[in-house]
C-alpha cells in the first residue's frame, strides 16, 4: 500500500499543523467559520490517504499541535507577566499545553479508517472526534478549553440563535454537529443538500427557542459588577495595595449610587473580581467593615485570598451589612500549572500553591438570591457549574484575566459564561478585574458588557432562570450518548445489492 498524499516526512508535519492552526481561527473571537470545514478536511483527507495508522496518527498529532497552540497562544501572556523569574518558560507556555492535548487529535485520525469510506468513515471521525474531545476533563484538574462547538458563540442576534441547541445538547453536541456538517460538505451534492436542510431547521429552532424570550420578571437582584482594572505585576507584588483598596471601594460607591437612582427595593449586590481585595479580607474587619459603610449594607461578594491551617486558597467571600463573612465559597477546580503543580513535574515551577475546595455550593439569602459562585476556570467546565442538589435562580463567576493580556483569552473565556447560561437556562453574571465584564439572561443574550482595560462599573438587573433546560437535567450524558451513536452507526454493514439474471 503506498500512500496518496501529495506531500511527506516535514513537508507533512508542516502542512498538518497549519491546517490546525487555520482551524483554530473559526474559535473566538475571530469566528472565522470557513476555516472549520476547510480544516477538518484536510486532516480527514489525510487521515484517509495515509499509508498507515502510525502516519495517520502523526497527522492527528501535527494537527492538534498547530489546533491548540494557535488557540491558546496567550497563555505566553502570563508568562510575560513574571518573565524575569520564568523566562525559560516563554517559548513552551502554549506549545507546552498543546503537546499534553494533542495526542488526543491523533486518535479520531485512526480511529476513522476502522470503517469504510463514505458517511460511515465521517460518522466514526465525528463520533469518536467528539468522545475524545470530551475526555480533556480528565486530564490533571480538566481543561475543556475551545471545544469546536464554541464557534457557534458569534457576537450579536445571529449568535443567540445559533447556540440555543446548546440547551439541549450541550456544548460538545455542537461540536458533534460541527464536525459532521463540516466533513459532509465535502461528501458530494446531495450531502451538501442535507447539510443546508439541517443548517435551515437549526436555525429555525433557534429562532422558534427565542420566540419565547418575552420579557423575563425580575426575581434576581440587582448586581453592581465594579471592574477596578488594576494591573496584574501589581496584583502579585501588593504594590499600592491601598490605593486600589481605595479605588474599588471608590467604584463600588459610584455603582451602588447608580443602583438606586434605578428605583424600586430591588436587593443590590456589590461584586468585586477574584483578586479584587488585596489581601486576606476574613482577617481584615476594619476592611470589611468600610465594604459595608460603602455599600450601604448591601452584601458584597469580594474576591479574595484565604488561609487556614497553613493551606491557601482562592475565594469568594461574603460580607453582609454589618461586616461579617456570612459565606465563603473556595475555589474547587484548579488550573494546572497555574494554582497547583501536577505531580508528573518532578522539580519545582511554581512559588506556591492552592488547595481545592470541597465543591460547587448554593447560597441562599434573601440579599443575594439563591445563586451559584464560581471562581474562574469553573465556568468552562459544561454540565458542572451548577449543584444538582439545590439549583440556584443564577450563575456568578468572578476572574481576573489580567494575566492574559488584551488577547483572545479573556474573550473565549467570557464566551464560556454565554453558553453555560444557554446550557443551564440561567442568567450567568461575570465580573472580571481587568474585563471583560458582563451579564448574560438565561437565554445566552448579552444583557450588558464593559470591555477590556476599563476602570468603571456595569450595574444591571438580573433576569429570571428559565425552567431547567433538557440538558440541564441530563447533562453531558446527551452528548455522549449521541457520539456513541455515530460510532455505531459506523459500523452498520453495507447493503448488499442483489442482481437478477
Amino acid at each position: 500500500m503506498t500512500s496518496k498524499l501529495p506531500v511527506h516526512g516535514w513537508r507533512l508535519a508542516l502542512l498538518m499543523v497549519v491546517a490546525g492552526a487555520l482551524t483554530a481561527l473559526s474559535l473566538p473571537p475571530l469566528y472565522f467559520l470557513f476555516a472549520l470545514p476547510v480544516g477538518l478536511f484536510v486532516l480527514y483527507r489525510a487521515a484517509e490517504d495515509a499509508v498507515s495508522w502510525k502516519q495517520a496518527a502523526w497527522c492527528g498529532f501535527f494537527f492538534g499541535m498547530g489546533f491548540h497552540t494557535a488557540g491558546l497562544y496567550w497563555l505566553t501572556n502570563a508568562i510575560l507577566t513574571r518573565v524575569h523569574e520564568f523566562w525559560w518558560v516563554v517559548p513552551f507556555a502554549a506549545p507546552g499545553v498543546a503537546l499534553i492535548i494533542a495526542p488526543l487529535v491523533a486518535l479520531p485520525a485512526v480511529m476513522c479508517r476502522w470503517v469504510p469510506a463514505g458517511w460511515r468513515r465521517v460518522c466514526m471521525f465525528a463520533g469518536s472526534w467528539t468522545l475524545i474531545d470530551m475526555c480533556r476533563v480528565l486530564i490533571f484538574s480538566g481543561f475543556p478549553w475551545n471545544p469546536l462547538g464554541s464557534d457557534l458563540e458569534l457576537p450579536g442576534r445571529i449568535g443567540d440563535i445559533l447556540v440555543q441547541p446548546a440547551s439541549v445538547l450541550g456544548v460538545d453536541g455542537l461540536t458533534l454537529c460541527l464536525v459532521l456538517a463540516g466533513l459532509f460538505l465535502f461528501s458530494g451534492r446531495r450531502a451538501v443538500v442535507f447539510v443546508l436542510l439541517g443548517i435551515c431547521m437549526w436555525m429555525g429552532a433557534g429562532m422558534w427557542r427565542l420566540s419565547h424570550e418575552h420579557a423575563l420578571p425580575i426575581i434576581n437582584p440587582r448586581v453592581v459588577i465594579v471592574q477596578g482594572n488594576v494591573p496584574e505585576d501589581e496584583i502579585i507584588s501588593y504594590a499600592q495595595r491601598v490605593e486600589h483598596f481605595r479605588r474599588y471601594l471608590a467604584l463600588t460607591a459610584k455603582g451602588m449610587q447608580r443602583a438606586h437612582l434605578m428605583g424600586d427595593d430591588r436587593p443590590i449586590v456589590a461584586v468585586w473580581p477574584e483578586s479584587g481585595f488585596p489581601g486576606l479580607l476574613d482577617q481584615d474587619g476594619d476592611a470589611r467593615k468600610m465594604i459595608a459603610q460603602t455599600t450601604g449594607g448591601a452584601s458584597a461578594l469580594i474576591g479574595s485570598d484565604r488561609e487556614e491551617n497553613g493551606h491557601w486558597f482562592n475565594s469568594l467571600e461574603m460580607v453582609n451589612s454589618v461586616g461579617d463573612i456570612a459565606a465563603i465559597y473556595d475555589k474547587s477546580r484548579l488550573v494546572p500549572f497555574g494554582e497547583y503543580q501536577p505531580s508528573i513535574i518532578p522539580f519545582n515551577i511554581l512559588p506556591g500553591v492552592l488547595t481545592p475546595g470541597p465543591g460547587l455550593k448554593t447560597w441562599d439569602f434573601p440579599s443575594v438570591g439563591r445563586v451559584g459562585p464560581m471562581v474562574c476556570y469553573e465556568i468552562i467546565f459544561s454540565g458542572s457549574v451548577v449543584n444538582r442538589h439545590q439549583r440556584p435562580n443564577w450563575l456568578l463567576t468572578i476572574s481576573n484575566d489580567a494575566w492574559f493580556g488584551n488577547s483572545a483569552g479573556p474573550r473565549q473565556h467570557l464566551a464560556t459564561g454565554r453558553m453555560r447560561a444557554v446550557e443551564e437556562g440561567l442568567p450567568v453574571v461575570f465580573a472580571n478585574n481587568t474585563g471583560i465584564s458582563g451579564v448574560y439572561d438565561a437565554f445566552g443574550h448579552e444583557v450588558v458588557r464593559l470591555g477590556w482595560n476599563k476602570t468603571d462599573i456595569l450595574v444591571s438587573d438580573v433576569s429570571a432562570p428559565l425552567q431547567p433546560t433538557i440538558f440541564a437535567q441530563y447533562g453531558r450524558i446527551i452528548p455522549i450518548s449521541l457520539s456513541i451513536l455515530c460510532v455505531m452507526v459506523a459500523f452498520l454493514p453495507r447493503r448488499k445489492i442483489s442482481s437478477r439474471y
